[in-house]
């Protein structure tokens, strides 16, 4: 028996597919489940609070990026101009506001309320730029190389593996 999920109107107006809703809820809780799992620090409540954040927030706000990241460099010849363009964009929207955002809503997930602070920016500064060099390749492909309705996929599972690599960085560097 197969069930057929209807789209309702507002959906079509904007980015918002439940390819995008159920992949994100899969990706997302997949691969920080596995990042905790390395780092031994597995919640049930960080899991179902991934899977709900990359379903709903990150499955809205991340595409629909994409859409006007392909919006604004249409103007744009094919070359260099155009992919430095399309590749900074993405940079800039996963900036280090973006990743503090993404660390308080772990804290909140797992329950450290005492770590929600300022804290968190610097800290998400510093992941920012530490990241850039590998950052600046996973956007260039996601934007340049993977077709629209499918880069909120590819992104997810970047943020997945990086996610992983992090965890995986935390063990082997102690």
């Amino acid at each position: 028996m197969r069930i057929k999920l209807s789209t309702p109107s507002w959906m079509e107006r904007i980015n918002y597919s439940w390819r995008n809703i159920i992949s994100g809820i899969f990706i997302y809780a997949i691969g920080d489940t596995i990042a905790t799992l390395i780092n031994g620090n597995i919640s049930m409540s960080r899991i179902l609070g991934m899977a709900i954040l990359g379903g709903t927030i990150y499955a809205l706000e991340v595409p629909n990026w994409f859409l006007l990241i392909d919006k604004w460099t249409k103007r744009y010849e094919p070359g260099f101009k155009k992919i430095a363009a399309r590749t900074a964009l993405a940079m800039g929207y996963f900036n280090p506001l973006w990743i503090a955002r993404h660390l308080l809503f772990i804290n909140l997930f797992t329950g450290q309320w005492a770590s929600v602070s300022w804290a968190l920016l610097p800290i998400a500064g510093m992941s920012f730029l530490t990241n850039i060099p590998l950052s600046i390749l996973g956007n260039y492909v996601i934007q340049n190389k993977v077709p629209l309705e499918w880069r909120y996929i590819a992104s997810s599972i970047f943020s997945s593996l990086m996610a992983i690599m992090y965890a995986m960085g935390a063990v082997w560097f102690k």
